[in-house]
C-alpha cells in the first residue's frame, strides 16, 4: 500500500479546533483540501482566548478547505453522536478522528477540587473515549482511517505523577485508550496513535496556566504538531498504529533537520513539556533547557 502525499477531499473530526493545536492541526490538513469538522464549545467569543468555532471556519476555508462548525461537549454523548452523524451527512463520511480536547489543572491532591478533578477526567479520558467510540463506525468504512490522541507516552515514572496525579491520570487515560484500541481494531485497519511535543507548544494554555507571556518565548510554535500530525494521516494506516511520537523525533524520522523554523523566538531556549520519557533525546542539534 503506497503512502498517500495529501489529505485532498478526506474528512477529518476534531475536537477543540476553535483555537491552538487542534486549529493547526485542521488547518494544515484545510491546505491540502481536506473537509474539517470544528468540534467545539466555544461559540461565543472568550475574553481572554482567541477564537470560536466560526472563525476557525472561516480560517479553514480560507487555507482550502471545507469547514463544519459544530457546537460540541465531548462530555455530552448525545452531543458528540449528533455531531458525528451531522460530519458524516454533509462530507459523506470521516476519515480522521483527532482527540485534541483537553482540560488541565496542574494541582496536588489536596489542591484539586473534585470538580476540577471531574472535567479533567469527563473531557480528556472519557471524552475521547466516547469521540473514537461514534466515529469508529465510521472510520471502518474510510479509505485509511486514522485516531489521533493529543497525549503522552505511557512512562510510569512517580515524577509525573506526584506532582498532579488527577492530571497525569486523566492524560494517561487517552493514551491508554491508544494502547487498547490501537490493538482491538487492528483487524478493523484503523490507526489510533498518540503525539506529544517535546517542548511547551505557544498556546493558550501555556499563557494562562502555566508560564505567562514570558513562557511563550520558550515554546515551539504548534505549526510543529500540526507537521508532525499531517505525516502521521498519511501513513499507511494498517502498518502505522500503536505508535506514542514524541514531535521532534518522529518529524525527523520524516527528514525534517529545520527545527528552529519552529521557535517562536530563535535566541531563548528552549522550555521542556511534561511527560517527555528520560529516554527519549531530541533529534541530533537540538538543545532544550
Amino acid at each position: 500500500m503506497s503512502q498517500l502525499n495529501s489529505l485532498g477531499g478526506k474528512t477529518l473530526f476534531v475536537t477543540g479546533a476553535s483555537r491552538g493545536i487542534g486549529l493547526a492541526i485542521a488547518l494544515r490538513a484545510a491546505r491540502d483540501g481536506a473537509n474539517i469538522v470544528i468540534a467545539a464549545k466555544t461559540a461565543e467569543a472568550h475574553p481572554k482566548l482567541p477564537g470560536t468555532i466560526y472563525t476557525a471556519a472561516a480560517e479553514i476555508e480560507a487555507a482550502g478547505g471545507q469547514a463544519l462548525p459544530l457546537v460540541v461537549d465531548v462530555r455530552e454523548e448525545a452531543s458528540v453522536q449528533e455531531a458525528v452523524d451531522k460530519a458524516v451527512a454533509q462530507f459523506g463520511g470521516i476519515d480522521i478522528c483527532v482527540n485534541n480536547a483537553s482540560a488541565i489543572s496542574l494541582t496536588g491532591t489536596l489542591s484539586t477540587d473534585m470538580k476540577r478533578y471531574d472535567l479533567m477526567h469527563q473531557i480528556n479520558t472519557r471524552g475521547t473515549f466516547l469521540t473514537s467510540k461514534a466515529c469508529i463506525p465510521h472510520l471502518k468504512k474510510a479509505g485509511n482511517p486514522h485516531v489521533l490522541m493529543l497525549s503522552p507516552p505511557l512512562d510510569m515514572s512517580p515524577r509525573w505523577f506526584g506532582p498532579h496525579v488527577a492530571y497525569t491520570m486523566a492524560k494517561f487515560g487517552m493514551s491508554m485508550c491508544v494502547l487498547g484500541m490501537a490493538e482491538e481494531f487492528r483487524g478493523d485497519g484503523i490507526a489510533f496513535n498518540a503525539l506529544w511535543p517535546r517542548t511547551g507548544i505557544a498556546t493558550a494554555a501555556i499563557q494562562f496556566a502555566l508560564a505567562g507571556e514570558e513562557g511563550l518565548k520558550h515554546c515551539r510554535t504548534v505549526e510543529i504538531m500540526a507537521d508532525a500530525a499531517h505525516a502521521i494521516f498519511l501513513k499507511p494506516s494498517r502498518e502505522f498504529s500503536g505508535n506514542f511520537l514524541i514531535d521532534d523525533t518522529f518529524l525527523y524520522g520524516e527528514g525534517v533537520r529545520d527545527f528552529d523554523q519552529y521557535k517562536v523566538d530563535p535566541t531563548a531556549t528552549l522550555m521542556p513539556d511534561f511527560f517527555v520519557p528520560e529516554s527519549s533525546q531530541p533529534p541530533p542539534g537540538v538543545k532544550i533547557g
